[in-house]
């Protein structure tokens, strides 16, 4: 076939969609809202996969975490919960044993603490103990003031680093540097106020206050505390080592016999990226259910359009078959029409999808700080995988009565009425 007679059998499709505009239209909103669903759910999950990476890299993708917990929730939690805790003993052997780490920090939290500052009192926050070295991790960066000092780590100094969220509902004037709070009744003097980390599923992160471990342990007591160990690696290529030597020195210290199973957890990032991952899971398989069920209307709407359309005219087939028009041609056509008519539909929905994108990126976040993470625009990807889409949808949707008119018989297509 030569692209003039294509472009002829096109040419005819576009006119004939032209000549039934309502009916055009009413054909492709079926595609138009399977392929709204698509791309509005895909541009959700882009813009929060964006920010959960940042997270990531924030606390540091090199760093993993000795526990006696594990952050993923794997295992039996009675087990688990029943484990010994981790001592501020074992904790000390194991920074002075480890050999391949860059950065060595313990971290010992006490959740649901209350901070009161003048006469107000905010509950809800952690409170982390733990060494300067967490400050020189991309989770212990600052963007006002500075992080504190092994001075005041040995010296036990009442000084405190808060986190993002933290600073922002006690001081919304942005003026918390130097400020005087105080944690269980004791003075402490900020320092300091770590970036910006947390996302709308973990916004936890910026809801916390991290001061030298001996000040910790001075106001929660060190006794029957599990502290956690952070391990940072000099490169992420050097995490399976870290781990594996992590894990030797550990069992050493703890006593455990060869083959016996670990009683405590290795933790890192990655235990957040599964939980997200299957948390896409569900929204996806929720988003292409109703995607599904939205094409399926579509299709069987065009489908029936088709037909109609076919039917009205079976005599100019008829015709156009009696003078020498070949079946691909009739084929092609019919086929052509209902591909043009999703990729109506996907048009109108990238139009459509791209303002509300835009409308709910730029306004929404001024009411609700949490939906920062969207994005202003639609991600390239979902525009191809729409536009594929709709052309598979629309040659589905008129194969089945483009191989009708196709195999019209040209003799009883002229006697039709």
């Amino acid at each position: 076939m030569s692209f003039s007679e294509l472009y002829e059998i096109i040419k005819l499709a576009l006119d004939s969609m032209r000549s039934n505009k309502v009916r055009s239209i009413l054909a492709s909103l079926g595609v138009l809202i399977g392929i709204s669903t698509v791309i509005l759910m895909g541009w959700i999950l882009s813009g929060l996969q964006s920010a959960m990476d940042d997270t990531f890299k924030m606390m540091g993708v090199d760093v993993i975490y000795i526990d006696k917990f594990d952050w993923a929730g794997g295992g039996n939690w009675k087990d688990i919960r029943a484990r010994k805790d981790v001592t501020l003993k074992q904790v000390k052997q194991f920074m002075d044993r480890i050999q391949s780490a860059e950065l060595v920090f313990p971290t010992a939290r006490q959740w649901a603490s209350t901070i009161k500052y003048e006469s107000d009192n905010y509950q809800g926050i952690s409170a982390i103990g733990t060494s300067h070295n967490h400050g020189l991790t991309p989770a212990g960066e600052t963007i006002e003031g500075r992080y504190f000092t092994q001075y005041e780590e040995d010296t036990r100094a009442n000084v405190v680093v808060i986190g993002y969220k933290v600073a922002e509902t006690i001081f919304p004037n942005g003026d918390a540097i130097g400020k005087i709070i105080k944690i269980q009744g004791f003075r402490f003097l900020i320092v300091g106020i770590i970036r910006k980390q947390g996302t709308t599923l973990m916004d936890f992160i910026d809801n916390q206050v991290f001061m030298p471990l001996g000040s910790f342990l001075k106001i929660y007591g060190g006794n029957n505390r599990n502290i956690a160990i952070g391990i940072k690696a000099k490169s992420e290529d050097m995490l399976d080592e870290i781990r594996e030597e992590s894990r030797g020195i550990m069992r050493s210290i703890r006593n455990l016999q060869p083959g016996a199973e670990d009683d405590f957890s290795i933790n890192e990032t990655k235990a957040f990226e599964n939980q997200t991952a299957t948390l896409k899971l569900y929204v996806w398989g929720i988003g292409i259910g109703m995607t599904v069920l939205s094409f399926l209307v579509g299709i069987i709407g065009i489908m029936n359009i088709m037909f109609v359309s076919v039917a009205e005219r079976t005599k100019e087939i008829g015709i156009r078959k009696a003078i020498g028009a070949k079946n691909r041609s009739i084929l092609i056509q019919v086929i052509s029409e209902a591909t043009v008519l999703c990729l109506l539909g996907a048009f109108i929905s990238l139009i459509f999808c791209s303002i509300i994108a835009y409308s709910v990126a730029t306004i929404l976040p001024k009411f609700i700080p949490q939906a920062g993470f969207l994005q202003a625009f639609l991600p390239l990807e979902l525009l191809i995988i729409a536009s594929l889409v709709s052309l598979f949808v629309g040659i589905l949707a008129g194969l089945i009565p483009a191989l009708r008119a196709s195999n019209l018989d040209p003799v009883e297509a002229l006697r039709f009425e």
